[in-house]
């Protein structure tokens, strides 16, 4: 790892892509926010500069192809090459289907899913020239199993989950030294939940267990300096994807109570709630959601997933000893008292370690 790698990070004004360009900075790298809202720009790049960092700031709507274009030629040009790209802009409606509207559907699909393209795209244009880097897809554990009242924002993560496969394996044909990781999270506390557009009654939250935002953030950094296929922050996401594989149908039922009614929270809808479907919300909102007493500052799978050579050397070495180690006090007994015998018949030579 390069303490002055280049990074680009997508939606970096706040939540978790905010809290991964701090952990990027704490390494000292040169980040790139690349996001709408000038408010939240602004305080991202504070942030990035008291962590130790380098911030370049450039609004921009990913959901423009040109602007995304555009943008990573301003990096190369102000930074110098781009080693690492992570894309993280998002942008949900808190919906049933039947109250969305079409221009709502694309809206979402254009940030949330084309957004993660059109990234994509531009990084491998410059990586490609030197065969390296690293591209890192923040997605999530609804990626392979939807719930109710967020629609788009779901299919699309379903279709940044294809999108990254295929790419994939055409690197892989293309014997490709870019590397490619799709990092899959559940649920955090960030900003969302406070300026997603609704069509319900009821303030929006993240489906508990809830967790720091950072927790993602360090996920993310590992990934992009230990690149693997996919890599899962913590334990409702392997529930969540392994679950949806075994019994899709009962998820199908519980989800329908469980997940709907667990987006919801008990208090009203405010009426001077902010929208940033189709503009940023104003202000500053920083990588934190209002759930800071209610959220996890640490998950044990992120933990061991970060770590699992060492665990796997330790599973290896306690296995080896079990099964090579020494024998045990009665397994010692019975091996002297078969010494003893053999050394008593006639014509064996004496063993002497039997005496």
């Amino acid at each position: 790892m390069s303490t002055s790698d280049v990074v680009v990070i997508t939606g970096a004004s706040a939540g978790v892509g905010r809290a991964t360009a701090v952990e990027f900075a704490r390494r000292g790298a040169r980040v790139a926010v690349l996001s709408r809202g000038a408010d939240g720009l602004e305080g991202a790049t504070r942030d990035i500069r008291q962590a130790g960092g380098t911030a370049l700031v450039i609004p921009a709507d990913v959901s423009d192809p040109d602007q995304v274009e555009q943008a990573a030629g301003r990096v190369e040009r102000e930074l110098g090459p781009i080693d690492i790209w992570i894309n993280c802009a998002m942008a949900t409606v808190f919906s049933p289907v039947s109250a969305m509207t079409p221009a709502e559907f694309k809206r979402v699909t254009e940030v949330t899913y084309l957004g993660y393209v059109y990234g994509t795209m531009a990084a491998l244009k410059r990586m490609r020239q030197r065969n390296r880097g690293t591209i890192v897809q923040v997605g999530s554990a609804l990626a392979y199993r939807a719930i109710p009242l967020q629609s788009a924002y779901r299919g699309a993560k379903f279709a940044i989950r294809g999108f990254t496969d295929a790419l994939r394996s055409e690197l892989i044909h293309d014997r490709s030294e870019i590397r490619l990781t799709m990092v899959q999270i559940a649920a955090f506390n960030t900003p969302q939940f406070d300026w997603a557009r609704i069509h319900i009654n009821r303030n929006s939250q993240p489906v508990p267990p809830i967790f720091q935002p950072e927790v993602a953030a360090c996920g993310i950094v590992h990934a992009a300096y230990h690149p693997r296929r996919e890599f899962w922050i913590d334990w409702p996401t392997v529930k969540t994807i392994l679950g949806n594989k075994l019994v899709p149908g009962f998820l199908d039922r519980y989800i329908a109570d469980k997940a709907y009614e667990g987006q919801l929270g008990p208090e009203p809808l405010p009426s001077n709630r902010p929208d940033n479907l189709f503009d940023p919300a104003p202000g500053d909102h920083g990588a934190h959601g209002r759930f800071d007493n209610r959220a996890r500052p640490w998950s044990w799978l992120l933990w061991a997933n970060m770590h699992r050579g060492w665990l796997a050397a330790g599973a290896a070495l306690v296995a080896g000893l079990a099964v090579w180690g020494w024998p045990s006090q009665p397994e010692r007994r019975i091996q002297t008292k078969r010494s003893r015998l053999i050394a008593g018949r006639p014509g064996t030579p004496p063993n002497p370690r039997a005496r």
